[in-house]
């Protein structure tokens, strides 16, 4: 219990799915916590905001299983607050739109307890706009009602006005995907033309967004045929019409495609960006973790003697990393390097040398190992101190290689990848489910750790595709009984995803659009 410091709780809207669509200051407040409670619909991408000793507790309600009931929640709000913690309460969509953040705020304000709202962007506007839906348009209504598709189970009669709701251009039901049937019935009885266009949209705003349209005269029969089931919301209106024309986030070249990233989890966050920004659905599966060497010793003896070095190669990101920890736990920092030249094996290695002030001297055209012994063929090396430094387990192709050309070449360990411990059956139920289109490799260890994770008697399904960064790495999936799909002349991320485009085309993933 921390005595000297005042406990509060911040409640979040985290949004509706996406997210990139939590606002500024949801994340700041989730940055300050010491403890995050989340629920069911709240993307697990925003826990990575959490500081790494903030404690995490699920709290979600899916259907009738809850992890926790509202009134254990609002205890456990008040108590962590009065035990002097900085509390975020992340809630999907908008705490005050149907997510009885009311609830939980009137129990803190009557425990004494001090908190703040940080409104959300809610599921009821974002996810139709995703969906390609506006819900007010000039030519077609000016007038939106946002409407529970589940009241209250104790409430002995229904207070929605059915009559007046009926007279309103734009309705959108929250949660209503169990009641369509009742909310069709009082719409139509009311007055509301049995041919009024509907859409059901499950999973809105993330890649395995679902749509389903209709009318109000069959939609209910559509959703049952299709076993339509929630997370989901239904919009009944003229504007459901412009989805044809308006239709935007579903065409994104990789819309609805499962992408598997073997990378380190760390690591995974530019390749993960970059395949939703396409509208591809990332899966993290890490088959590796980078750890550092058993003892530092060669390392440090190079660090120690870096002014006999004529050039320091990094073969790569983690390379620098470790390698400028290491320099600098030693009392040292970037002026030891003069005098060196140093070479990169691409641009994301280059970067990571170019964020600590230092300029790179040599970045080759095809960033494998090959293509920086090609670089130094027209350099003079015959009597040069080359320092590599790199992870415990690579080729030797490249220290051979400058050794044949004259140089003097240390290899030293700044790292080392192990089997990341993640177990197969979290996969096997994304292939069962049919949501892996690709996985991908970015080395060879990543290949062979995904082998040992999964077993050696494991096979593919058919349709998912293998992707493979660079020859080498292709040529470790081969061998290990893998057959490439998927490769490309440019061995970085963006390459990557540009080939996965270039693969799939606009061909839709057929298991996540439902249109009749």
């Amino acid at each position: 219990m921390r005595k000297n410091k005042k406990g509060k709780v911040y409640i979040i809207g985290a949004g509706p799915g996406d997210a990139g669509l939590i606002t500024l200051k949801g994340i700041d407040c989730l940055r300050a916590a010491d403890v995050v409670i989340y629920d069911y619909l709240v993307s697990k991408d925003l826990l990575k905001y959490a500081r790494s000793e903030a404690r995490l507790i699920y709290a979600g309600k899916q259907g009738s299983a809850h992890t926790l009931s509202q009134w254990k929640i609002n205890d456990l709000l008040v108590k962590e607050a009065k035990a002097g913690n900085t509390v975020a309460r992340l809630k999907g969509g908008d705490p005050f739109i149907f997510g009885r953040g009311g609830e939980e705020a009137e129990k803190l304000a009557a425990s004494g307890v001090p908190f703040e709202i940080v409104p959300g962007v809610t599921s009821a506007i974002a996810v139709p706009a995703y969906a390609g839906i506006p819900l007010t348009h000039r030519g077609l209504t000016s007038t939106v009602a946002f409407v529970t598709g589940h009241e209250d189970p104790t409430k002995e009669k229904s207070d929605i006005d059915w009559q007046a709701l009926a007279r309103i251009g734009t309705l959108v039901f929250l949660m209503g995907v169990k009641n369509i049937g009742k909310i069709v019935e009082e719409l139509t009885k009311n007055g509301k033309p049995p041919e009024t266009p509907a859409a059901l949209i499950r999973w809105g705003t993330t890649p395995r967004q679902e749509i389903l349209t209709g009318t109000l005269a069959n939609i209910s029969v559509l959703a049952k045929e299709c076993k339509f089931a929630p997370p989901a919301i239904l919009v009944v209106g003229k504007v459901v019409e412009l989805r044809d024309t308006l239709n935007w986030f579903e065409q994104k070249p990789l819309f609805g495609r499962g992408i598997v990233i073997t990378r380190p989890e760390k690591q995974a966050d530019d390749l993960a960006q970059l395949l939703i920004n396409e509208g591809a659905n990332p899966v993290h599966f890490p088959t590796i973790k980078i750890v550092p060497p058993p003892d530092w010793r060669d390392l440090d003896a190079a660090i120690k003697n870096m002014e006999t070095y004529d050039w320091l190669i990094f073969t790569s990101a983690n390379g620098v990393a470790f390698f400028f920890e290491r320099l600098f736990a030693k009392n040292k920092d970037i002026r030891d390097l003069k005098g060196v030249k140093i070479c990169c094996i691409g641009p994301a290695t280059a970067q990571q040398v170019e964020s600590k002030g230092i300029r790179v001297d040599l970045v080759p055209e095809k960033f494998i190992s090959e293509g920086i012994l090609k670089s130094f063929s027209g350099i003079n090396l015959r009597g040069k101190k080359i320092l590599i430094a790199r992870a415990a387990k690579a080729r030797d192709v490249l220290p051979a290689g400058l050794k044949k050309s004259g140089a003097r070449v240390d290899v030293v360990t700044a790292y080392e990848t192990v089997n990341s411990g993640k177990k197969k059956n979290e996969l096997e139920t994304l292939f069962k489910e049919n949501q892996v289109d690709v996985i991908t490799f970015t080395s060879s260890s990543t290949v062979n750790n995904f082998v040992k994770i999964m077993g050696r008697n494991f096979s593919l399904p058919k349709s998912v595709k293998v992707a493979c960064i660079g020859p080498v790495t292709e040529a470790t999936a081969k061998k290990a009984g893998f057959s490439v799909a998927i490769n490309q002349e440019e061995y970085t991320m963006e390459g990557l995803v540009q080939s996965l485009i270039d693969y799939f085309g606009r061909k839709p993933a057929v298991r996540k659009t439902r249109e009749k």
